[in-house]
């Protein structure tokens, strides 16, 4: 079946849904999701958003500077001013949508400081702005007429020349995009939708990894979808890693510890009850991320350990319950009273800073092809993303986006000459132990050999088994009928040869990217 629409967005978190209610005034908008609306990164952000408010003590060149600093100066510096510049401006955007930041009794914002920044700034809804955000967007996006939302569709592959007959490769000049193969997870049926406009908005690749915060839905499709297509992906490197999820051996994903916790005067202590980030940083517990994850892992792995604690018991208890609610009951529930025991931590896959390369108005490599959020590499984070500097990145972006493709939507058609999807002489795959068991190796892979600490012997590992996995799944791709779970199995490994691909070829330590082989050393 064809399904026609002006937009179609590929993503529900907070990119794709505002991205969508910035311009269905203009046509019709397709959002489809593979799960549903509620189950994206956007709705596990408990932190919140960064933007200078308090103009008083703060300003944009103090959020530039520290944004620049924990991207290790690789960020581009464009991106970073478009980002801070237009913050406020968005942040007003997502309170007209119904979005309720906490404040103080005086009315002014309730600011929370996080590791990197060097004065309060960060927006949030106690410990769940971004399940705040999630609701208010999906509430402003069922009443519009112009939106249709399609939960439990997939995304395959996008449509380019090539599904015309023409040879594409890397080198080819001015790819298109037409839309999208999409599959329709109840019936097992492959629409093809057809598109003037298409926004990758499928967030990050946490699955990737064994041990990840992300819903397990980010399996980074977006991104293997763009590099399929011969679309260019960028700083795939730069992985970072949340020094504290909560230990639970078990839970997959991870239940985040946000860093406000830190922020509010958290400890890290070692399991015998001593600090030790004095070792490692003069910021302490509230050193940049990449610094912190890296001395947990160095203690863990010195002692022989699975976990460190972090400690808030020297806080006012009831502040404690106030500010982290949803923390205290999730710990609570296991057994953990936060305001008098300490909190068991670990580092685990949290964000991507690299993914499709875009420009400054969100436009990828691929012309109508658009890609906002966690999916996407602006430039922003560089080498390391800053607290709190991913949501606001996703709606500068999405508005970005929306502009300028509001402003050349007019010189695009629809491309009927797409065929639909043709499995013929596929059959259904009856083994499903093998995709399982896959996806659990990919894990174990990049975990151990592209996780926070590398060294080319690790990363030459990781190439060598990722290789064989590719031909494995590429060949049961090609004889069985779409499932939802072959196209993740295909998506992580893809996304899992980038990450280790572009680690290899950055032959220097630098942000997240810390590969022993390639220490900076004393001259």
């Amino acid at each position: 079946m064809v399904k026609k629409f002006d937009f179609l967005v590929i993503g529900s978190g907070i990119a794709g849904m505002s991205f969508a209610l910035k311009v269905a005034h203009r046509g019709t908008v397709a959002l489809i999701c593979k799960t549903t609306l509620e189950d994206a990164n956007t709705y596990f952000a408990q932190g919140g958003v960064a933007s200078v408010t308090n103009l008083l003590v703060d300003n944009f060149e103090k959020h530039i500077e520290d944004t620049m600093i924990a991207g290790d100066h690789i960020s581009d510096r464009a991106a970073v001013e478009k980002v801070v510049k237009e913050a406020p401006e968005q942040i007003q955007q997502l309170i007209n949508w119904g979005v309720d930041f906490d404040k103080k009794e005086n009315g002014e914002f309730d600011l929370h400081r996080e590791g990197g920044h060097s004065e309060f700034r960060i927006l949030h809804h106690a410990d769940n702005t971004g399940a705040e955000i999630q609701k208010s967007l999906i509430k402003a996006l069922h009443r519009h007429p112009n939106i249709s939302i399609f939960e439990n569709h997939f995304a395959i592959e996008l449509l380019t020349q090539h599904h015309l007959g023409v040879t594409v490769t890397r080198q080819t000049p001015d790819i298109e995009c037409y839309g999208a193969y999409v599959l329709d997870i109840a019936t097992n049926e492959v629409h093809t939708f057809l598109s003037k406009v298409t926004l990758m908005a499928t967030g990050g690749c946490g699955a990737v990894y064994k041990t990840t915060t992300n819903p397990l839905v980010a399996t980074g499709d977006g991104i293997a979808m763009v590099y399929r297509a011969k679309g260019t992906v960028k700083d795939m490197e730069f992985v970072q890693f949340h020094p504290t999820a909560l230990y639970h051996p078990g839970d997959r994903p991870s239940f985040l510890i946000t860093e406000a916790m830190r922020g509010y005067g958290g400890i890290l202590r070692t399991q015998d009850g001593k600090e030790f980030m004095q070792k490692y940083d003069e910021r302490l517990s509230l050193a940049p991320r990449d610094i912190v994850a890296r001395a947990i892992d160095n203690e863990m792995k010195t002692r022989g350990e699975e976990h460190v604690y972090l400690d808030v018991t020297h806080k006012d208890a009831e502040e404690t319950k106030r500010h982290f609610p949803n923390i205290y009951e999730k710990c609570l529930s296991l057994g953990i009273d936060i305001t008098k025991d300490y909190i068991p931590v670990a580092p685990a896959a949290h964000y991507l800073c690299g993914g499709i390369k875009v420009d400054l108005n969100a436009a990828s490599s691929i012309r109508r092809l658009y890609a906002v959020g966690e999916c996407s590499c602006t430039g922003l984070h560089g080498g390391n993303r800053l607290a709190s500097n991913s949501l606001i990145e996703a709606v500068v972006y999405a508005d970005a986006a929306a502009k300028h493709s509001l402003s050349v939507i007019d010189n695009y058609t629809f491309n009927d000459n797409i065929p639909q999807w043709n499995d013929e002489g596929t059959k259904m795959n009856e083994e499903m132990v093998l995709i399982s068991q896959d996806v659990k190796e990919v894990g174990q892979i990049m975990s151990t050999y592209v996780g926070i600490v590398r060294s080319d012997l690790r990363l030459k590992r990781a190439w060598q088994r990722l290789d064989l996995l590719y031909e494995e799944t590429e060949e049961l791709f090609k004889r069985s009928v779409i499932s939802k779970e072959l196209c993740e199995l295909r998506n992580i490994i893809n996304v899992g040869y980038l990450i280790m691909r572009q680690a290899i070829e950055r032959k220097e330590s630098r942000g997240l990217h810390y590969n022993i082989d390639h220490l900076k050393r004393d001259k």
